[in-house]
């Protein structure tokens, strides 16, 4: 019932009130922004509703590094989705949001999101274009109202200019505001780390033998959870962590299933090197440490995922020289041109 509400919820926000109202509008014609590397699998996200434009891509990246989407305009979307990190907070086990204030989770990354199903890390958004809600008015995040948001906007002639340039029209709706967020944010494809380029044989695909020694234990041992060429099968899972917030119990604040506690959604593995700390919480900051739980510290727990359990040991056994081979090929994963691309920075 929890997680119908809130789709209710946030699904009739997008037909909140509008201001700057000009009638003058008129269709424009989708560009080439993105595309589905050869790769990886079929987006999720439903282009024909949302068409990437050109002009939709520049008023998006505006949005995304503007404060005043918070309370008091020191919160942008970048604050805690910095593109150099992997579009994640880098170095904060949880986000530190508004008046310097708190989360309870590490902020994930924002990449690869027109293929994803779900978002957050207990799956409490379906639609992409519902995403930006969330953080906006989350009390500890950005504090703010939609329509507030929009108020300010509509006060600025910049935004004005640009809704103007990539709907036909000055009219600021919500709709517009989060499909505008949501053109920049399927853009942000990271495909281009030497990996993908070994895989499909591009220049510049040359893996060492360590890595290749890696990839063939990470094959053997990580990609049940983290398959395919996203580095994620995006389930839910306990990885039998020790719980440090009772209150927060992943999965099931959404789903209210005993089944569902403290389970959170596998994240993605592309650059990772980048996007430390690691885990809901932000617990372990290095890939050792990550690892080293997986090896030693696995907990039995009520709805620890099956693949943790394993013969008489729990977790995931490595050996010192098969850590520092995993470690080898993760980094593989990194996609420089990603974090460097100027198309995403702030405009």
């Amino acid at each position: 019932m929890k997680f119908k509400i809130l789709a209710m919820v946030v699904s009739s926000a997008v037909y909140l009130g509008v201001a700057c109202k000009n009638d003058n509008s008129q269709d424009i014609a989708p560009d080439k922004l993105f595309s589905a590397p050869a790769n990886f699998p079929n987006p999720v996200y439903d282009f024909a509703k949302n068409p990437i434009t050109e002009n939709g891509f520049e008023l998006g990246r505006a949005l995304f590094y503007e404060g005043d989407l918070s309370r008091d305009g020191t919160i942008s979307c970048a604050e805690c989705h910095s593109q150099p990190s992997g579009f994640t907070h880098h170095g904060h086990d949880v986000s530190h949001g508004i008046d310097n204030l708190r989360g309870i989770r590490n902020a994930p990354p924002i990449q690869n999101m027109a293929f994803q199903k779900e978002f957050f890390w207990d799956g409490g958004v379906f639609d992409l274009d519902l995403f930006s809600i969330a953080p906006i008015e989350n009390p500890v995040e950005m504090d703010e109202k939609l329509g507030n948001v929009l108020a300010k906007l509509c006060k600025k002639e910049k935004y004005t200019a640009l809704f103007q340039k990539a709907y036909g029209s000055k009219e600021i709706t919500t709709e517009r505001f989060l499909k505008a967020l949501s053109q920049f944010m399927t853009s942000l494809v990271s495909a281009n780390s030497r990996y993908d380029k070994y895989v499909r044989k591009e220049t510049g695909g040359i893996l060492t033998e360590e890595e290749l020694a890696g990839m063939w234990i990470f094959k053997q041992k990580c990609a049940s959870c983290h398959s395919g060429e996203l580095f994620t099968d995006q389930s839910y899972r306990n990885n039998g962590i020790a719980v440090y917030n009772i209150d927060d119990t992943g999965r099931h604040r959404i789903t209210q299933k005993d089944s569902d506690k403290y389970k959170f959604k596998v994240p993605s593995l592309r650059n990772i090197s980048v996007t430390a700390p690691y885990m809901h919480d932000g617990r372990f900051y290095t890939l050792e440490a990550v690892l080293k739980h997986y090896s030693e510290s696995v907990l039995d727990v009520p709805t620890l995922d099956p693949a943790l359990k394993n013969g008489q040991k729990l977790g995931i056994q490595t050996t010192a020289d098969e850590q520092k081979k995993l470690i080898a090929f993760l980094k593989t994963l990194t996609d420089d041109e990603f974090l460097k691309n100027k198309r995403f920075a702030a405009p």
